[in-house]
C-alpha cells in the first residue's frame, strides 16, 4: 500500500493527530497528513469538531475554577473519592 493511502485510510492516525494538535503544533508533515485525511473522510471530520469543542469546555471549566470565589471540593469528599478511584484499580 503507498504511503497516501495509507494516510488516506487510516482514522487511528488521523485522530491521534486531532488530539496532538490541542496541545501542540503539528510538523508540517503532520498538518499535510492530516489535511489530506480530512478532505476524504467525514467521520473524522465530525471527531475533528467534537474534539475542538470539547477541548474549549474544558479549558473554559479550568479558567472558571481558577476565578477568585469559585467552590472547591472539601476534604473529605476529596479523601473518598480518592478511596473510591483506589478501591476500582486493585479491583484489576
Amino acid at each position: 500500500m503507498s504511503h497516501l493511502k495509507k494516510i488516506i485510510y487510516n482514522c487511528k492516525q488521523a485522530t491521534l493527530l486531532i488530539e496532538k494538535r490541542q496541545i501542540q503544533h503539528l510538523t508540517f508533515r503532520e498538518t499535510i497528513e492530516l489535511r489530506i485525511h480530512l478532505a476524504g473522510c467525514s467521520m473524522c471530520k465530525l471527531y475533528n469538531k467534537q474534539s475542538q469543542i470539547i477541548n474549549t469546555m474544558v479549558k473554559q471549566l479550568f479558567y472558571n475554577a481558577m476565578q477568585p470565589g469559585n467552590i472547591t471540593l472539601d476534604d473529605d469528599f476529596k479523601k473518598d473519592l480518592q478511596n473510591r478511584i483506589e478501591e476500582e484499580l486493585n479491583k484489576n
